[in-house]
């Protein structure tokens, strides 16, 4: 039986419910009276190794954050493990530049935030050579991947064979123009990103033309970041061309590292089963390894095929930085 008593004390306690105040909880907060074992939000190495985790875009918008952040994300390690995952590829021995630009050149598509970029880097971060010159001829274009160069010597060749020929002492010119394929020295090592290129064929000049003509675009990725090449003071030579009069099956192109030729991923490159399209597949193909890159197009009804072979030098006999194979229908 309830006494009157007993539903007092109970309804004080209902009371007593209603008037405590809300209280929020206690974080492991770091302040001055914790011990120096307590936990920090702050750690530097803690989130240096939580960003290798985290792409381009997010690394800017958490260093957007705050100051502290900022701090952290603007670390070239961070940038550095940032490029080469996403690269797949070895670190090179040096550079000589930081390596949030050479993110930004190769593979950036973040940069409309406030970090610290040049205008012309800004406007061709993670592009192609087409987007900085002859736009007008430029018509799409597709990503192939990144390759690395421990040598400075590459096999460049039209053709997915590789003819005993080239290793003769000839001149550049000769041997393309004989064997479509030669040896090539003189190439700056390191990083090196490939772009398959579709652009109007320069036989006319007739807008209503559909003639096209395929490329393969490879270069250095410091070279955008380079003030000779921004101000068009490093421009493409030709070295050669090879014409092959008749009915050509595929427009085909490779770069090849001496000394990994043997290798066996470069190897695959040869067996076109691995990765060439079939033959009613005329969409162009593309196959990147460690150290080497190909492309191969299978082409319609025609009468042969011109390739020409043309390359950029740092300078008046500089290394070279970039190289680009066209191809197009005769």
């Amino acid at each position: 039986m309830v006494t009157g008593n007993s539903f007092s004390t109970g309804s004080t306690r209902k009371r007593l419910r209603r008037e405590r105040s809300i209280c929020s909880c206690k974080s492991p907060r770091l302040s001055h009276k914790s011990s120096p074992r307590s936990f920090n939000f702050y750690e530097l190495d803690v989130w240096t190794e939580i960003a290798k985790f985290l792409d381009g875009k997010s690394l800017v918008k958490l260093a957007l954050t705050c100051r502290w952040f900022h701090g952290v994300i603007m670390q070239d390690c961070v940038w550095k493990f940032a490029c080469l995952s996403h690269l797949q590829v070895p670190a090179p021995d040096r550079t000589e530049f930081k390596w949030i630009q050479l993110y930004a050149s190769a593979i950036g598509k973040f940069l409309a935030t406030p970090i610290q970029f040049s205008a012309s880097v800004v406007a061709n971060h993670g592009s192609h050579s087409y987007a900085f010159r002859d736009k007008e001829k430029h018509l799409d274009w597709m990503r192939i991947g990144a390759f690395f160069l421990e040598s400075p010597s590459v096999i460049l060749s039209q053709r997915l064979t590789l003819p005993l020929k080239i290793m003769k002492r000839e001149s550049l010119q000769n041997m393309l123009g004989s064997a479509g394929a030669c040896l090539l020295s003189g190439l700056r090592t390191g990083i090196w990103i490939a772009d398959l290129q579709l652009v109007r064929c320069p036989v006319c000049e007739l807008d209503t033309c559909e003639g096209t003509m395929q490329a393969l675009d490879a270069r250095h990725i410091e070279l955008f970041l380079s003030e000779e090449y921004q101000n068009c003071s490093w421009e493409y030579e030709q070295i050669g061309s090879h014409k092959l009069k008749g009915p050509a099956k595929a427009a085909s192109a490779t770069i090849m590292d001496l000394k990994h030729i043997t290798d066996r991923p470069t190897a695959d490159v040869f067996n076109l089963k691995l990765w060439a399209g079939r033959q009613n597949d005329f969409q162009p193909k593309a196959m990147i390894t460690f150290h080497a890159v190909a492309i191969s197009t299978n082409l319609q009804a025609n009468q042969g095929l011109l390739s020409k072979f043309y390359v950029m030098r740092a300078g008046t006999g500089g290394e070279i930085v970039s190289i680009r194979v066209t191809q197009q229908l005769l």
